[in-house]
């Protein structure tokens, strides 16, 4: 079984929003809070955009 991926965000998107949870993590309680609100701007799930955060933590 293969594992489906999709290149459906630009590389420079994933940055960006990256850089928004970040920048404004701060005006939320929860990291997650953050993720829920930029993820749903750029249209892509929570759980897709808290792992691009965890990637970018960890380079």
């Amino acid at each position: 079984m293969t594992k489906k991926t999709s290149n459906r965000f630009s590389p420079e998107v994933r940055q960006r929003a990256v850089r928004m949870v970040l920048d404004h993590g701060g005006d939320h309680a929860l990291q997650w809070a953050a993720i829920g609100s930029v993820a749903g701007k750029i249209g892509c799930t929570a759980e897709t955009l808290r792992k691009w955060v965890r990637r970018a933590e960890l380079d």
